[in-house]
């Protein structure tokens, strides 16, 4: 009787989960991962002869669930119910441990900290490892979501050879480089640091390589001199924007132009924000501990904003541009947003030409990746023209832009993580050759999908504006 009650349940379950899973309508966009869910694939025989439409389709099937984000969010609270602090679970590092193809050096043990920064904060606090190697941090509403960095002592050549050629074909501008260290190195407890690599020997070895009178602007210390304020987002992998300015300060400082305290700024705040954090990590203590997203917006000075604006395909790249037309610099979002990041410029995926009401004859152009989105509202005061350009989005010639525009400053401002990629020296070396012309995509060529023979790297990258590392991995949804 009993065999007959647990195979009735069974039934009754099993058709209640295929009625859920092939009657209910399917989701269409994650707000927990912040994408566009598979569509549904194209047929044609070819297709189906080669099995890429039955494997798409099967893609489609799986990453198209009914009610996806709340079956994940149930699957967040179990996982946090039931996981143990940190084990020897593995860590995915959040960027490439290849050699640079110009200095290959050898890594043998850990790079140790330099003594100039110690953790006093979060040392002691707990820590547990979640999805894709996030460190979470704290409990309640404290929690904060750190990346693990893989990165040796010896990378980041590629980017200096790219910030050295640029003061090479520009012998006339002044040329700076500045290299964002993300949250952990300030924030790791002593319980888990073995599980990232210190982001300063990196650093320094970029700053050692810069030559021709390229102009660093190190602000490692002089983030960790604010560490106990909100330099850095809890739930985002960004910066806040306080730490931008901390930044920008430090920049104006080595540029030699004036430059305004917060005093000269309008304080903003969204409130109940949370970041990119929470889908990379999967953890809902993130989502329980949401925060302010604070900015700041320059009073008494006359400026104007206008865009050319790219439009991507599908794979993020470029098929057309529209503008320049005029705008806002800075984007209202409701407390709740999870785009708050998107304040600045609305997004990635354009060059932002700012013209202010200085007259020092001094303009500048930033080079930069999301992380540099928050630094040019600090710049208003100091610049005549201010030109924003995303390293992923630019189709145009880069000598024809700079002497057109007499740009007189460039600053290269990236993540730790682009800084380290291997990718950089290309894609700068690109921009000064390029006809400015946007050139069609290739031809797809269909070909049925082989099982990868090794697991790429891993990288937590920036997302067309989403989220942050080394490529883009989808769409310019929030401007992240």
């Amino acid at each position: 009787m009993l065999n007959r009650i647990y195979i009735g349940l069974m039934v009754l379950v099993m058709v209640a989960m295929c009625a859920v899973f092939n009657l209910l309508p399917r989701s269409k966009v994650s707000e927990l991962e912040k994408r566009d869910l598979t569509e549904f694939p194209a047929y044609s025989p070819q297709r189906l002869a080669n099995g890429s439409f039955t494997s798409d389709v099967s893609a489609w099937y799986s990453d198209t669930e009914p009610y996806r984000d709340q079956l994940m969010m149930v699957s967040m609270y179990v996982k946090d119910i039931i996981r143990l602090n940190v084990g020897e679970a593995n860590v995915t590092f959040h960027a490439s441990k290849e050699p640079e193809v110009d200095a290959v050096a050898e890594q043998t043990g850990e790079v140790s900290l330099p003594e100039d920064y110690e953790n006093h904060l979060t040392a002691d606090e707990n820590a547990k490892i979640a999805n894709a190697g996030i460190i979470i941090v704290g409990s309640g509403e404290n929690v904060r979501a750190l990346m693990a960095y893989g990165g040796g002592a010896q990378g980041g050549l590629s980017f200096a050879r790219a910030v050295n050629l640029y003061k090479e074909r520009f012998p006339a501008a002044r040329v700076y480089c500045m290299v964002i260290p993300i949250a952990t190195d300030y924030y790791i407890p002593d319980k888990v640091k073995k599980r990232s690599q210190p982001q300063h020997p990196t650093i320094e070895n970029i700053y050692a390589h810069l030559t021709g009178g390229v102009k660093p602007v190190d602000i490692y210390n002089v983030m960790g001199q604010h560490a106990d304020e909100d330099i850095y987002l809890r739930t985002d992998h960004h910066w806040a924007p306080l730490g931008a300015y901390y930044a920008a300060k430090e920049f104006a400082r080595v540029a030699g132009v004036t430059f305004r305290d917060l005093a000269s700024y309008d304080r903003h705040v969204i409130r109940g924000y949370v970041g990119s954090m929470y889908g990379y990590s999967n953890d809902i203590a993130v989502k329980n501990a949401p925060e302010d997203f604070v900015y700041y917006t320059p009073r008494g000075i006359d400026y104007t904003t206008s865009y050319i604006t790219y439009k991507l395909d599908k794979d993020f790249r470029i098929v057309s541009e529209s503008g320049p037309t005029t705008g806002q610099y800075f984007h209202k979002f409701k407390d709740g947003s999870s785009n708050a990041y998107c304040t600045f410029m609305g997004g990635d995926s354009k060059i932002t030409v700012v013209r202010t009401a200085v007259k020092n004859h001094r303009r500048l152009m930033i080079i930069k990746d999301s992380f540099g989105n928050a630094l040019p509202g600090y710049m208003f005061y100091s610049f005549e023209e201010i030109h924003v350009i995303d390293f992923r989005y630019f189709a145009k010639n880069m000598v024809d832009y700079v002497n057109t525009n007499h740009i007189t400053d460039i600053l290269f401002a990236c993540n730790i993580y682009n800084a380290y990629s291997l990718r950089a020296y290309d894609r700068y070396e690109r921009f000064l050759t390029q006809s400015g012309a946007i050139q069609p995509p290739p031809p797809v060529i269909e070909k049925k999908k082989e099982q990868p023979t090794e697991m790429p790297a891993a990288n937590v990258v920036e997302k067309s504006g989403v989220n942050e590392v080394v490529e883009p991995v989808q769409a310019d949804t929030t401007g992240h």
